[in-house]
């Protein structure tokens, strides 16, 4: 894997919160270094899953910093900057350049609903405005619209947008960008259960939410794709994940207490405490 390419398994970070919450900087350096000792591929600190909607841009800033830090360059850092305000999503983005990530992860706008010109116009306005390369975020369960796969195509080709993370369920719109791409842009799934299938259809790797609990399962499994080994022993593999599906009330998940290696507080679940 280079600086513009990602491949494998990267674990979309839970955020560890202190029950006054404050960021529990302690146990976030310390899942970083498990998850890179269990074979990770890269880390996506302040996405959805990391709960970055709760955070002030100081503490989206601060989580950042901690992972790059502590990662010490041993894996790429995609760090989420997404915003339905273009100006906005840039500046974010800015901030993000500055505390050492490698990468950007850029949801679609939510809530506006732009059309297929519009998407593309704030990607292309980011991309002009950082020299950092950008993930493309396609989850219309949380936006409310859909990146087209010509769009996403077309979004290919702009400098810096190096990879999608496509997260609309859609076999047949992967597969077609999986066709009509470019070998230097990378496809991720975006949900862990379509981890096999697109994969199996070509595709990349997957940005992970299990991983927080299972990233040694995860990343091998991701490993034993790209090898063409997936007919046995990825089978066994992702057989192995299904029984760690976390279990949450909300949509932003966190890892079951029984099996994450780090217990993590919550400001949407409010329901753990962190320990080190």
């Amino acid at each position: 894997m280079t600086a513009q390419r990602l491949t494998g398994c990267g674990t979309a970070l839970v955020t560890p919160f202190n029950t006054d919450s404050s960021v529990d900087d302690g146990a976030l350096r310390a899942l970083v270094d498990w998850q890179i000792e269990e074979g990770i591929h890269f880390l996506v600190p302040c996405g959805s899953t990391g709960e970055a909607a709760t955070m002030t841009i100081e503490e989206h800033r601060h989580v950042v910093e901690v992972v790059v830090a502590q990662a010490r360059g041993r894996v790429p850092i995609v760090a989420g900057a997404g915003s339905n305000d273009t100006a906005k999503a840039i500046t974010l983005s800015k901030e993000m350049r500055a505390a050492g990530a490698t990468h950007l992860l850029h949801t679609s706008p939510m809530y506006n609903k732009p059309p297929q010109r519009g998407i593309v116009a704030h990607y292309r306005a980011i991309s002009e405005a950082v020299d950092l390369p950008i993930v493309v975020y396609n989850v219309p369960g949380r936006t409310a619209s859909n990146i087209e796969a010509k769009t996403t195509l077309e979004m290919s080709r702009i400098p810096r947008i190096a990879a999608v993370k496509e997260a609309s369920g859609q076999l047949s719109q992967i597969a077609d960008i999986l066709r009509g791409r470019d070998a230097q842009f990378s496809v991720l799934s975006g949900d862990d259960e379509m981890t096999l299938p697109v994969m199996a259809l070509g595709g990349d790797g997957v940005v992970s939410v299990i991983s927080n609990a299972t990233p040694k399962l995860m990343s091998q499994l991701c490993d034993r794709m790209r090898a063409g080994d997936w007919p046995a022993r990825a089978r066994s593999t992702s057989s192995s994940c299904r029984g760690c599906a976390p279990r949450s009330s909300n949509r932003t998940r966190c890892p079951s207490r029984r099996r994450s290696r780090c217990w993590v507080g919550s400001r949407m679940s409010c329901g753990c405490h962190s320990f080190r």
